[in-house]
């Protein structure tokens, strides 16, 4: 080659490396735009011919809100209950331990670690704090006390009683505040007891499953009853009371509830002290329909019945709902000012909820938010620069996070994820707000969205499926100007039920899909107003053939018996052979191995191993001496773990399918049991030696309740 052909070919080369270079440090081909002239909305511009198309790497939580984890010294055992924050920024913290700390420099600035300084000691498992005028007020199991540090030295010298309530001395009596009211008062709310014997909760001495208004002079007035495990409280920006609930007997999903003086919300237990003084309800236990309805429709005959305001669906937004926190930063944690922030205790993760009032009643939506957490969550508190501390305790509750207690801080980096920021009831439908503006083809298309809307039984039962779940037809869509909202004119919506909005398809104005693309809204009351008019039908469609398909309830699977009856030898069987409740008769009547498997607090099994001989007649007693549902599962080894992720995908079958997937790495399994229930199953051991895992697949259990069936030759 010549030396000037060398040159030119070494020209050629730069050049097309250089303009690789500037095309690779484009964040993707999706960026680069151009108008489509039918829609006029921007899409991705072709790539050049020989050069592949870039994509953009996936979004992740962690691009927009930080977790970072707070050091505590080793002999701390910081199982938080209560938080607050301390007019310097500093926190206070109560735990489950009974002490109450103090921390400095919680910020984690420059080079500095949080100082922790013990304030008090002593108490009986406070699970909330507060702070007022110099004071601190925790909740102790059977008291509201003030902790005052009367000679500055950092320490409380005064532990004085505000106001006892009696304890029947049942594991499960857990009280949790205050939260001060704006006329000085306060509010406590109170667990229902359990009993394993009875199978739900009890309340045993007065007061329990109630909220308590205090006065700071020690009077208390009755508030409002019906709650079972009151776990989170506080307001919200208009100054109204709110409190979460967990998944229990009368509670079928956790959920938010918007709680005034004399408010029923839903738990007849508590019902039975409405005739002792003070009380502003007259409701009794018997006076509750035990039906199965939804509470929405039970709350039309009983007007004492509060509705929730928004529901979180079991399993899949979370399964022991417990702190709740309003943004008030002002912009200073992202683009959602005035909406709630809502812990879960089991899953280790927050939800984000937007509240509306329509026709008097509180309802709204809630997104998923943020994952990952290190902990069970509990608490969390805005520190000074706007900031959230997320508190966090597993100790017998269990949680995803595999942590026994945790201290993060979650951060916003100042990025804002391309979201749905709210939705809105409209009289006949949906208004979708985005945090960016959207492709506006893509949010104009009625198959970038899906709406199914459910229900759940309001009954005695332990938790509940999802019932009379159906999909609801979009008729049409309109667009903002701005690309920021969609309207979604919507068929076949029912007042009382979860409407699950999916919108897998819309894209931003830049290509990226929705970092969460679901949203559960809880719609109690349509607003009056104008409908949308809709110049065209859906093209393409049989509209009428649509909406008669969406209006049609899909059908329900009930669950067996959790008490399954032995069948005489050589009855057939109630499903595959994964789940054989009848002995087969070719065992003429003996398992070679009989075991009883129980659990024990903290999601365990009792035993947590037993072994059998390959190729064996076993015979599996599965009892549910729990206080909540599980099953009994067994898989090849090393698949617990994906089973119950893919038992999560379920979604809002879940329930219903017992959270067992469709998956060969499901060797046998039990039913789905209420507490107190037993079922028995018959399988034969594998031929294969090993460690076979048997899970409780219920989402957040599988991750921790396991036990080992060693086949051995």
């Amino acid at each position: 080659m010549k030396i000037k052909d060398k040159i030119n070919y070494i020209s050629r080369a730069t050049l097309l490396a250089v303009g690789l270079l500037v095309l690779s440090a484009a964040p993707g081909w999706a960026q680069v735009k151009k108008i489509n002239p039918e829609t006029g909305s921007k899409q991705p511009a072709p790539a050049p011919k020989g050069l592949a198309k870039v994509e953009a790497a996936p979004e992740k939580e962690d691009d927009f809100y930080k977790l970072i984890s707070l050091p505590v010294p080793e002999d701390i055992i910081l199982e938080v209950g209560g938080m607050a924050t301390l007019p310097d920024g500093s926190l206070a913290i109560c735990t489950r331990r009974g002490e109450v700390w103090i921390v400095t420099n919680p910020n984690i600035s420059g080079n500095e670690r949080p100082v922790f300084k013990r304030f008090a000691y002593g108490l009986h498992e406070p699970l909330g704090l507060a702070y007022k005028d110099g004071d601190i007020y925790v909740t102790q199991r059977s008291e509201l006390t003030r902790l005052r540090d009367t000679d500055g030295d950092g320490q409380a010298d005064s532990y004085d009683k505000i106001y006892a309530w009696p304890l029947s001395g049942n594991y499960h009596e857990y009280s949790y505040g205050p939260t001060f009211l704006p006329n000085g008062n306060m509010l406590v709310t109170l667990n229902v007891g359990w009993s394993n014997s009875l199978g739900h909760g009890v309340s045993l001495v007065p007061w329990r499953g109630w909220a308590l208004e205090i006065t700071p002079d020690g009077q208390m007035i009755p508030f409002a009853a019906g709650m079972r495990s009151p776990a989170g409280y506080g307001f919200n920006a208009a100054g109204d009371f709110f409190y979460t609930e967990n998944q229990g007997d009368w509670v079928g999903s956790g959920r938010i509830t918007h709680v005034e003086k004399g408010d029923f919300v839903g738990n007849a237990e508590s019902l039975r002290w409405t005739g002792l003084p003070g009380s502003p309800i007259k409701l009794k236990p018997e006076g509750v329909p035990n039906t199965g309805e939804p509470l929405y429709d039970v709350a039309k005959r009983v007007p004492e019945l509060k509705a929730p305001a928004v529901w979180l669906p079991h399993g899949i937004l979370g399964i022991s709902t417990s702190g709740l926190l309003t943004d008030n930063t002002n912009g200073k944690f992202g683009p959602f000012q005035n909406q709630l922030f809502v812990g879960d205790q089991g899953q280790s993760k927050i939800m984000r909820v937007d509240l509306e009032k329509v026709k008097g009643a509180y309802q709204g939506v809630v997104f998923p938010f943020r994952d990952g957490f290190s902990s069970g969550i509990l608490r969390q508190v805005w520190g000074n620069d706007g900031s959230m501390f997320v508190g966090m305790t597993s100790r017998g509750w269990s949680s995803t996070g595999k942590e026994l207690f945790s201290l993060q801080r979650l951060v916003w980096t100042g990025k804002t994820a391309f979201e749905m920021k709210t939705v809105r009831a409209m009289p006949d439908g949906f208004e979708i707000e985005f945090t960016h503006p959207v492709d506006k083809a893509s949010a104009a298309n009625p198959a970038s969205y899906k709406i199914t809307g459910f229900n759940y039984k309001y009954h005695a039962t332990y938790g509940s499926p999802v019932i009379n779940n159906a999909a609801c037809l979009i008729r049409g869509i309109v667009v903002s100007e701005d690309g920021l909202k969609a309207r979604l004119s919507v068929d076949a919506l029912r007042l009382g039920y979860i409407h699950e909005i999916t919108a897998e398809g819309v894209r931003a104005a830049n290509g990226r899909p929705l970092l969460h693309n679901v949203g559960y809204y809880t719609l109690n009351n349509l607003p009056d107003g104008e409908k949308l008019t809709l110049t065209t039908s859906m093209a393409g469609h049989d509209h009428a053939a649509m909406l008669a398909a969406a209006r049609k309830p899909a059908p329900v699977k009930t669950s067996a018996p959790a008490k399954a009856k032995p069948a005489a030898a050589g009855a057939t069987t109630r499903t595959a052979a994964k789940r054989i409740t009848a002995q087969p008769a070719s065992w003429n009547g003996q398992a070679d191995y009989t075991i009883n498997i129980g659990t024990k607090p903290g999601l365990k099994f009792e035993p947590g191993q037993f072994q059998v001989k390959a190729g064996s007649k076993v015979k599996v007693v599965f009892v549910n001496d729990d206080d909540m549902l599980h099953n009994f599962v067994v898989v090849l080894p090393g698949t617990a773990i994906p089973v119950g992720e893919q038992a999560m995908k379920l979604g809002l079958e879940g329930q219903q399918k017992n959270y067992i997937p469709n998956t060969n790495k499901v060797l046998y399994h039990t039913v789905l049991l209420q507490p107190n229930t037993t079922e028995t199953i018959y399988f034969t051991a594998p031929d294969k030696p090993g460690e076979y895992t048997y899970v409780c697949t219920v989402p957040g259990h599988f991750y921790v309740m396991q036990g080992t069936m060693k086949v051995v030759r």
